[in-house]
């Protein structure tokens, strides 16, 4: 199995910006002591492969600058030749991560699941769509023609549903906070709400009724998992009241249901915004080393 890293390439933002982006480093050394023989660099994705999910011209102005203001608003991110290359090598990381899967059965990005940017726009933090340029991507290619998206993220991913709502051979679920960010949603396959203060044992029932109903009704030859850390109880934009034990049992779901119907599947860590960062950072680990105790390394 291969793992992504993006963390070399840092995200510019000006002091007390509101998005953590030490947390990728913190992870990527944290998992480095578990498996520093299976971490790659990122490779950029390419412009036309960003443009087989991404408008042209949407591509084209992020990469030349002229983008309009009022989209880097929308984004949250000030523009800048290295957010666009971050962002680049994210998607090439899940893409990469999704090669990995579908020779070794797993793979995994250390950044990616930007599940709000759609087709002419970002949002949200998320200037590409990470899985959906890799599904584009692989479909093309012919290595694949149908994909599951598990976006158990807090945030509804408004921007996949999106690019994908009229593709029978992608289908979609999103579990996330029913009040919560975006409030302007697209409908995905499966959305599935969940009330502020929820806590372990209601979330985990209804991923339970969300994943018989996805492997009821669909046969992926390929899922993507976006392991947000933001149900977390002490994260800030995320409301849900999860435990920690509680985002260990629903990573365990996710993992042994792909291995029951043998999905190979792409690990992206997607949303985490608690203080301390370390809390997200713990969460994101502990996906990460349940996932690695499944799999042999890479190669083997």
């Amino acid at each position: 199995m291969q793992i992504f890293r993006t963390d070399q390439f840092p995200l510019p933002l000006p002091a007390g910006h509101r998005f953590p982006a030490e947390k990728y480093a913190l992870l990527a050394n944290a998992v480095a002591k578990l498996a520093a023989a299976q971490l790659e660099t990122a490779p950029a994705a390419t412009k036309s492969e960003l443009m087989l999910a991404h408008a042209a011209n949407y591509v084209m102005a992020l990469f030349d600058g002229s983008i309009d203001a009022s989209i880097m608003r929308e984004i949250g991110l000030p523009w800048s030749a290295a957010l666009v290359e971050r962002s680049a090598r994210s998607v090439g990381a899940t893409i990469g991560a999704a090669r990995s899967a579908l020779h070794y059965g797993a793979g995994i990005n250390l950044a990616g699941g930007t599940h709000h940017a759609g087709h002419s726009k970002g949002g949200g933090f998320c200037v590409f769509n990470d899985v959906a340029v890799a599904i584009r991507l692989l479909q093309q290619e012919g290595r694949i023609r149908r994909a599951a998206v598990i976006d158990l993220d807090v945030h509804q991913g408004n921007g996949t549903a999106e690019l994908f709502q009229h593709d029978s051979n992608v289908f979609t679920l999103s579990l996330h906070g029913e009040k919560n960010f975006p409030f302007r949603r697209v409908p995905s396959t499966l959305d599935v709400g969940v009330a502020d203060n929820t806590g372990d044992g209601v979330y985990l029932q209804l991923l339970d009724d969300a994943l018989h109903t996805l492997a009821a009704n669909f046969q992926p030859d390929l899922v993507f998992y976006l392991a947000g850390a933001d149900p977390f109880a002490g994260d800030r934009l995320g409301r849900l009241s999860l435990s920690k034990q509680g985002l260990l049992a629903r990573d365990c779901r996710v993992f042994d249901l792909c291995e029951q119907q043998r999905w190979p599947m792409v690990l992206v860590m997607a949303g985490g915004y608690a203080v301390p960062i370390s809390d997200t950072v713990d969460i994101h680990l502990q996906t990460v080393r349940e996932l690695l105790s499944r799999h042999h390394p890479k190669g083997g």
